[in-house]
């Protein structure tokens, strides 16, 4: 191997190494000060929505077939009359046969979906891929992976914890593939408004690049339900042009191993995605795309969800307020909590194991330094309140006795 491609190999791994693997390595050899808590992983606790298993008992058989990569009516219509239902500017519009497509899950897509973002622009001679920071590795990935240079857009609290879209210089919106958005964002819950995702869209039309909507924390809120970027760029210009969005059941049904999500929006673009899907991608087991419609059209078990994750809220409320600047989050089931008087993200994460056996994440582990400036994710540590009441005022009890 050549200096050269060990250097590329050295750059690529700390990109895109993942946090949870970072965090195994901090805490290895670290025994927990008491039975295990863990609030890093964002993986939800409902419960199991009722129509999963016999959904899936009455359809084993079609586990014996290849299923149609671009889905079954049954699903691609399940998703169209949720999108109606979720966002009034659709009702009548959406097309199953031209605006969506079924993925593994949205991490598939979002990786996927550059590739023929990247393809759509040939005329670019140095691509990027605009990013949030703090970012979920998976959009790093996808830039490496094409061949494009990913650029952090610092989102912290001075931004309301999103990118400054005014702040972006002209030349480097010239050069853009994608500009992958989280709202409610990972960590920090915050919304994006309408005014904001116009701004977005306006800026992906004007220099041609793809706005990524990653909006799989779209149904866990706590008040008002998160504008969407489809319906805010159908409601104030008639098109979908330019603009992708990314749905999961992950998230909304509590359903991270069933491994299915969507992709919605400009329909040139899903024409494209899907003839690369087609010879590139996995397709949704059929019996997964029956449970995936059945899902999609029932919104019980996603009110169950979210009075699940208001009662943790409140939770914290009561056993967090004052502390660590916390505040409660718009959407999401993430804490973002400021640790810099515990000696910062990483300290803070080794005191709590250590001392009490509850399991965060270092903010930095989501974060990344740019251009000289301090990596503003170093004082924060992560929580996941994807437990029940009980265990998640146990494990914050636990943070306030240890570090107070």
């Amino acid at each position: 191997m050549s200096h050269t491609e060990a250097d590329t190999g050295t750059a690529l791994d700390a990109l895109i190494r993942s946090p949870f693997a970072r965090l195994n390595t901090l805490l290895a050899g670290t025994q927990p000060g008491a039975d295990p808590i863990l609030f890093s992983l964002g993986e939800p606790n409902t419960p199991l929505p009722p129509f999963v298993g016999p959904v899936l008992q009455e359809h084993l058989a079609a586990f014996g077939k290849y299923p149609p990569i671009r889905g079954i009516p049954a699903l691609r219509d399940a998703i169209c009359d949720w999108l109606a239902r979720r966002y009034p500017e659709f009702e009548g519009i959406v097309d199953p046969n031209s605006h969506v497509l079924p993925l593994n899950g949205s991490r598939e897509g979002l990786f996927s979906a550059i590739f023929p973002a990247r393809a759509r622009r040939p005329d670019l001679a140095d691509p990027v891929v605009l990013i949030p920071n703090p970012f979920y590795q998976v959009y790093a990935a996808a830039a490496a992976a094409a061949g494009a240079e990913p650029v952090f857009l610092r989102s912290g609290p001075e931004t309301g914890f999103l990118p400054d879209l005014d702040a972006i210089d002209g030349r480097l919106l010239d050069r853009s593939v994608a500009l992958y958005l989280c709202s409610p964002s990972n960590p920090e819950g915050a919304v994006a408004s309408p005014g904001y995702l116009e701004k977005a869209i306006r800026l992906a039309r004007a220099h041609d690049f793809l706005l990524f909507a990653d909006e799989c924390y779209s149904e866990i809120y706590t008040d008002a339900p998160p504008p969407g970027a489809l319906a805010t760029a159908q409601g104030a210009t008639g098109s979908l042009a330019n603009v992708l969005s990314f749905q999961s059941l992950s998230k909304r049904s509590g359903l991270p191993g069933l491994r299915s999500g969507f992709i919605a929006g400009d329909p040139v673009f899903i024409e494209a995605f899907g003839r690369f899907r087609n010879v590139a991608c996995p397709q949704v087991p059929l019996p997964i795309q029956y449970v995936s419609a059945a899902a999609w059209a029932d919104e019980a078990h996603v009110e169950r969800a979210r009075a699940f994750y208001r009662a943790n809220f409140d939770v914290a409320d009561a056993v967090l307020q004052g502390r660590y600047g916390y505040a409660r989050p718009d959407g999401g089931f993430f804490l973002w909590l400021n640790m810099a008087d515990f000696g910062g993200g990483e300290r803070a994460a080794k005191t709590l194991w250590k001392g009490c056996g509850v399991k965060v994440l270092p903010g930095t582990y989501l974060t990344k330094s740019q251009g000289g400036r301090a990596d503003h994710g170093l004082d924060f540590v992560r929580l996941a309140l994807v437990h029940d009441a009980e265990t998640t005022r146990e494990g914050l009890a636990r943070i306030v006795a240890t570090l107070d």
